[in-house]
Order: C-alpha cells, then structure tokens, then sequence
C-alpha cells in the first residue's frame, strides 16, 4: 500500500503525530486519561516555494521538525512537573524584556545550542580522534572511512547509553508503538490494539534511519575534501552539515514511497538501528498512538482510497494483458496466413518457371502480381 504520508515522534509518556500542516500530541496523563491537543505549523515552504527544491526542502524540514519536536516534548513534560516552581527574578526579568516571548526564545536558544552540542560530537569528536590515525596512515582516504566508522560507533554508543535510562525507555516503547501504529494503517488493517501490536516496530521514514543515514553520507562527501589545513576541513566539515541533512532527508523520502529491492537494501542498516530506539509497547501506549493519529487523520479514508486505487490497477494490468494476447494471437495468425498463401502461390505459379535472375525485380513483380490476379479469377469461375 501507498505511503500514508503521516509522520511521528515519541515524547514523554506520549505520541505526536504530523499529517502536513496539523499535529496532535496525545498524552497519558497521571489520572490515566489521554489528553489530545491539536496544533497547526505552516511550513515557510508553501511561503517560499523555492524552498520546496530537492535537498533544500530536507534542510528546511529537519530544522522544523526540530522546532515541533521540542515544542511538543516540552508540552508532554509539562504533565509530569512535580509542583508549580515560581519563576526567579532572572525568568521575571526576562519576562518583561521579551515581554512575554520568553519561551519561544528559550526555546530557539535550546535547539541551536542541541544542534552545536551534536555537531561537536557526532562530526567534530570523530575528526579529530581520526586525525591521530595520521601518524600511521597517510592515505586521505582511508582516514576518511575510519572517520565515518567512528562517528557511527560513537552514535550507537550514544544510543545504547541512553537506552538503560527509565524514562528513554518508555520514550522508546512509545516510539515503537508509534511505528506500529502507522505500519497498521499502511497494511491496510482497522486501527485497533490488536492489529498494532501485530505490526512491526520498524520504519524506514524513522528519524532514526534518518540519522544513521546523516552518518553514511557525510563519510561520502568528507571523502572529497582535499585541504590540508586542519581548521578548514574542520570548518568544511561543519558547513556540509545542513547539505547532509538535505540529502539524507531525499533518500528517506525515497525509501518511505519506493518498492525497489536495491533501496529495501540500503536501507536495511537503519532499520537494523531501530532495534535499539524502539521497543514493544503495552496496550496503553498504543492506545495514544491511535488517539493522535486519529485526531489528524482520516485512516479509513486512506484505506478505501488505497484499495480502490489497487483495483484499478490490478484491472488495469489484466486488461493489458489480454490485449497483449490478442495482439499475440492476431500476429500468429496473420503469419500463419501469411505462410499458406505463399505456399500456394509458388505451387501456382511453378509451371511458368520464372527463372531468378532472368528478369530484374520491377519486371518479375509485375508478372507475379499479375499472375496472382489470375489464379484468384480462375477460382472465383470454378466455384458454383
């Protein structure tokens, strides 16, 4: 079945689910209840459609996914704050300054200093770990591909790490149902807990293929850089980062609407990560998942769409090959008839021994055609 085109996020003790410009955050409460919020995000893209072109639409999506991701996470957590902490006179003071846009900022300000924090160690850290490989290995090349292996090492450690915390593991549990969720829909099954906990926990538009992805092309494109300066690969290093995104996110989008084996390879090593940021959620979690997807989504709508469109083409592939086989048919015909009149004709025509080569071409042409007009006469005279 086609791509639902919905996308998600795990957050505390919650689901977010995108479907284009409308999100829903659906949120298991301490009193055991969900709590559903719908918000809107229009992305500057439809604003600015220059922005829409391929690789640039990546950079611009990761970054707005990064704003939603946080709002979202900060809303999920406000649930789970143990008591109202009145604000020091730092928050105040900056209250009246920004009068009244103090979140927002601290917001902005939260995801640039996350985006430094995971340039510095997922592509500086490894650069210069793999610069003292240099003193026994000179081929650029070759410190390229270590480079890469060890800022994937260093991401699944990260991963792995995080995974023994309490409250990452319920994120990831939450995470799974999420994926099950959408693979439920995807496969053309009703939305119940039932069918979810059957799917599988994986996705390949996951953000953590995504990631994984990041890591793999930045080694491709860091095999080109050819300065001998330190700072400036660093500095270059740095700079490619948002083309990265852009090109990792093209291949995610790929994966997530392609059928094609070559693509199913590929994109194998991130779903094989996904094993370690998702994990088998309870019924009350995936009951969330369900409550956000159905708060932005028309699921039942997708399906009928889906299976009618697999009619169409389902008939229409049979209407081509019964076309192909008639067309097939008419042509055996048509040479077998072909192969009778001309098998009669030469026994026709044999007592007049036209002899080859006696005659050019136009000349014997002529006299065969004329011949052939004969015989036909003769027949149609014999008959009754």
């Amino acid at each position: 079945m086609k791509s639902s085109g919905i996308g998600g996020q795990a957050v505390i003790e919650g689901v977010m689910m995108k479907n284009q410009d409308v999100y829903a955050i659906a949120v298991r409460k301490p009193d055991k209840k969900i709590e559903v919020k719908n918000e809107e995000y229009k992305s500057i893209q439809k604003k600015y459609p220059m922005l829409k072109l391929p690789i640039i639409r990546g950079m611009v999506s990761f970054a707005e996914s990064m704003v939603i991701g946080m709002k979202t996470l900060t809303y999920s957590a406000s649930f789970y704050e143990e008591e109202e902490v009145k604000p020091t006179k730092m928050e105040e003071t900056l209250g009246k300054v920004f009068k009244g846009k103090t979140e927002s900022i601290v917001m902005g300000a939260t995801i640039v200093f996350s985006i430094i924090l995971a340039v510095a160690i997922f592509m500086i850290t490894p650069f210069f770990i793999a610069e003292v490989f240099k003193k026994i290995v000179s081929n650029t090349t070759v410190l390229a591909l270590i480079e890469g292996l060890i800022r994937i090492t260093i991401f699944i450690a990260y991963v792995v790490a995080i995974s023994f915390m309490n409250d990452i593991k319920r994120v990831f549990m939450y995470h799974g149902a999420e994926h099950k969720t959408i693979n439920c829909i995807e496969n053309g099954l009703p939305l119940t807990v039932k069918n979810v906990r059957k799917q599988s926990k994986a996705h390949k538009r996951c953000g953590t293929s995504f990631l994984f992805i990041v890591m793999f092309v930045s080694i491709i494109f860091f095999l080109f850089i050819r300065v001998d300066n330190i700072w400036l690969r660093m500095v270059f290093r740095i700079l490619l980062v948002p083309v990265i995104a852009g090109v990792s996110y093209e291949f995610i989008r790929l994966a997530g609407n392609s059928e094609s084996k070559v693509v199913d390879l590929l994109s194998k090593p991130g779903l094989w990560l996904q094993a370690l940021t998702t994990r088998e959620p309870d019924d009350s979690m995936i009951e969330v998942a369900i409550a956000s997807v159905e708060a932005v989504f028309d699921w039942k709508k997708y399906q009928e769409e889906a299976k009618n469109e697999k009619t169409f083409e389902k008939n229409a592939k049979e209407e081509e090959k019964k076309v192909v086989a008639i067309q097939a048919d008419s042509e055996t015909a048509a040479t077998k008839e072909v192969k009778i009149t001309a098998k009669e004709r030469a026994k026709a025509i044999e007592p007049y021994h036209i002899v080859p080569g006696v005659l050019d071409e136009d000349e014997e042409d002529e006299i065969l055609s004329a011949l052939d007009k004969y015989f036909v006469f003769e027949e149609e005279k014999k008959e009754p």
